[in-house]
């Protein structure tokens, strides 16, 4: 594949920079500074037509290729912008599995912001197991009742809506008696209570506990017991790195540290480097593969388990360069830590490839 820009590419891409140096650090990155804006910065994106690039035009995108996401993606991470909102996988999820009227209904407000989302898969016993998950809907006339506990659920604080799993037919086997819902999130049954992560950030996950909610009954994602579809179709696209941006984010943060060491790099700082190159080749390899029409399906582990690798690298690379001290640096190693466990554990992830992948029945 030739990957330097078509022309149509590279109008978009100087477009997109001369756009990004007159909203230069008007964002704050990182930190609870970082999510409690990101409602205005998904807003910001899209009404400068940088937002839903690849996604259907009839829900307020614009069918862009996936490629206009990965320049978009590039640039942000160049400019010292913040990240896009990463709410590819659920309007997957929704676009994929949801009936006509729930999308013309939900789709263009996930996609210009004006409608905010959260995820409602994981609980305290039912994480990279999601088939264990224990929340329930019972069903009550026109409508389901909801009782739960949900945790790590990114924009839980501000979301207007959640995509939620939970167990409508306790008697099946537990990959079949899970359906999804499209649930609101202010009403009385609601409860979201913050976590606070190691880095001191507080806003970014929360726990969210069910007691009575309700939700009607077409609100129902799919067909009853079809919810489990839609986990795999949401958690192989959350589990992506094409789209994310990660590639061009290691990068950067590698030269910062490169441009910090006098003399010999420390074997950390090298190795970085390395992971962050191989990284940058797979994501062009999936690029490519987009393109042609290629879909993944469990091969979302490979690229998720290779994330983890290389954002540990990183990590552990910006902790010996830059010591505790830095606490943009030091919060970058802290978060890395995180990855082998959120998206689903590594462990589940050799697993699925052992057992999806490999054929090697575990």
């Amino acid at each position: 594949m030739d990957y330097r820009d078509s022309p149509e590419e590279a109008a978009f891409r100087q477009r997109l920079r001369d756009w990004l140096a007159g909203v230069a650090g008007k964002y704050p990155t990182s930190g609870d500074e970082y999510w409690a804006r990101q409602g205005e910065w998904h807003a910001e994106l899209y009404r400068a037509g940088f937002f839903g690039l690849s996604w259907p035009r009839e829900y307020g995108g614009q069918d862009l290729p996936p490629v206009f996401d990965v320049i978009l993606d590039e640039e942000l991470a160049i400019a010292g912008a913040p990240p896009r909102p990463s709410l590819g996988y659920l309007i997957q999820g929704l676009g994929r599995h949801a009936s006509p009227e729930l999308c013309r209904r939900f789709l263009p407000g996930m996609i210009d912001g004006s409608g905010r989302w959260c995820q409602g898969f994981s609980e305290p016993g039912a994480g990279s197991d999601l088939a264990s998950l224990t929340t329930t809907a019972t069903r009550e006339g026109d409508e389901y009742v909801i009782h739960g506990h949900k945790i790590w659920t990114s924009y839980s604080d501000v979301a207007d809506w959640c995509l939620l799993l939970a167990r409508t037919d306790p008697e099946a086997p537990r990959h079949k008696g899970i359906s999804a819902f499209a649930i609101a999130m202010k009403q009385p049954g609601v409860q979201q209570r913050p976590l606070e992560m190691m880095s001191g950030v507080t806003t970014e996950f929360g726990q969210v506990l069910f007691d009575g909610a309700r939700v009607p009954a077409d609100q129902m994602v799919g067909a009853p017991g079809e919810g489990w579809k839609l986990a795999m179709t949401v958690v192989g696209h959350e589990r992506e790195p094409s789209t994310l941006g990660y590639a061009a984010r290691y990068e950067k943060l590698v030269r910062q540290l490169a441009a910090r060491v006098e003399g010999r790099a420390p074997d950390e700082l090298a190795w970085a480097a390395v992971q962050s190159e191989m990284l940058r080749l797979h994501v062009r390899r999936r690029l490519s593969e987009q393109l042609d029409g290629v879909t993944h399906g469990p091969q979302g582990s490979l690229d998720k388990l290779l994330m983890t690798w290389v954002d540990q690298a990183v990590g552990h690379a910006a902790l010996t360069v830059a010591g505790t001290g830095d606490q943009e640096m030091f919060g970058s190693y802290l978060y890395s830590r995180a990855q082998s466990v959120m998206g689903g554990t590594s462990q589940i992830q050799k697993n699925i490839i052992a057992g999806r992948i490999l054929g090697l029945g575990v």
